[in-house]
């Protein structure tokens, strides 16, 4: 590679990070709060443990406000986080009245009933906000917001439903949120996106090995 490329690329790199750290350095400490309970959720959720929806709760209503500040205007990601909100109360109440918390046997997968709902989840969701988004709004980036939010609604919808493919539609969404959210200047949730990222990665195989093992025993005992 010339020396010129990897001069400009360095320099590149090092403006970006630079600017990284700057937007890091104004961040609030209302979206660090914000950032603190969703690792808090996603890890909890990871475990399978019902505690995730309260922590998911005081997450979800600090970034509803957040989303739709002057120069931020993700105004799906507010909507998506307004959703979050609904589905943890409804997903609360379901794990709490079915003792599904920590339980293998409450986790399924997807039938192709469920994958049906779950792709028209994703293109409905995703047509009305694009629409509403692109029309009425000012949104810069109506077409990405919208498909962050229609995935992620699709993802969190499994999740209420103890299906181990939530966590793909999670992380679609978390891959194209990450440059969205650092293009729209909200690093430290770029960054939370980053480990929501890997640790989606983790829940649906630490998911798969639950379910696997749990009707394991299942067959076994007939």
């Amino acid at each position: 590679m010339p020396i010129f490329d990897v001069t400009f690329t360095l320099a590149m790199t090092t403006d970006l990070a630079s600017q990284i750290l700057d937007q890091l350095r104004q961040t609030s400490i209302l979206e660090m709060i914000a950032v603190l309970f969703g690792v808090a959720s996603v890890l909890l959720a990871n475990r399978n443990h019902v505690a995730l929806y309260p922590t998911g709760i005081v997450s979800t209503g600090i970034y509803i406000y957040i989303m739709t500040r002057p120069g931020v205007g993700l105004y799906a990601e507010a909507l998506l986080n307004a959703y979050y909100l609904v589905m943890s109360v409804y997903g609360w109440i379901r794990w709490g009245q079915r003792q599904e918390s920590e339980s293998g046997m409450a986790i399924s997968r997807n039938s192709g009933k469920d994958w049906l709902i779950t792709v028209s989840i994703v293109a409905v969701a995703f047509v009305l906000l694009y629409t509403v988004l692109s029309r009425y709004t000012d949104s810069t980036v109506p077409f990405w917001d919208a498909v962050v939010a229609s995935t992620a609604w699709a993802g969190m919808w499994l999740l209420a439903r103890h299906k181990v493919e939530n966590w793909i539609l999670l992380n679609i969404s978390n891959a194209i949120a990450i440059p969205l959210l650092v293009y729209k200047q909200i690093p430290f949730t770029a960054l939370l996106t980053v480990f929501l990222f890997v640790v989606a990665v983790f829940g649906y195989f630490r998911w798969a090995r639950l379910y696997r093992d749990a009707h394991r025993k299942q067959t076994l005992t007939h």
